[in-house]
């Protein structure tokens, strides 16, 4: 991630704690093979906003993008694992060839912890 993707997830929580509206914070945490994102890429999931970063777009994004929803309810962080090998029945060319894990996390809006 560069200084501007660490300063524009940093902005955007911070932004959710001010408001007082809790978020997900979904964080790459290994890869094995070809990935879009490598360990350490950060996505906020801002249910009002939108999403800020990214942990690597498409389906696997997606996937990613509904457990941040379902820890919103719960507040149980989860591992998502995201597989990006290809699918013998997809049309899709946007296939990377790796797999990599996900932690997704509810940050507190009253505190800003997680």
């Amino acid at each position: 991630m560069t200084p501007q993707d660490h300063q524009a997830i940093h902005e955007a929580l911070e932004r959710a704690r001010r408001e007082g509206r809790p978020c997900v914070l979904a964080t790459v945490i290994s890869t094995r093979g070809s990935t879009p994102r490598k360990a350490g890429a950060r996505m906020v999931v801002d249910p009002e906003l939108g999403l800020t970063g990214t942990v690597g777009g498409g389906c696997g994004e997606g996937e990613v993008v509904e457990a941040a929803y379902r820890v919103l309810e719960t507040g149980r962080p989860e591992r998502v694992p995201v597989d990006l090998t290809e699918d013998l029945l997809s049309w899709s060319p946007a296939v990377c060839g790796g797999v990599m894990d996900v932690f997704v996390e509810k940050v507190s809006a009253a505190s800003g912890e997680r």
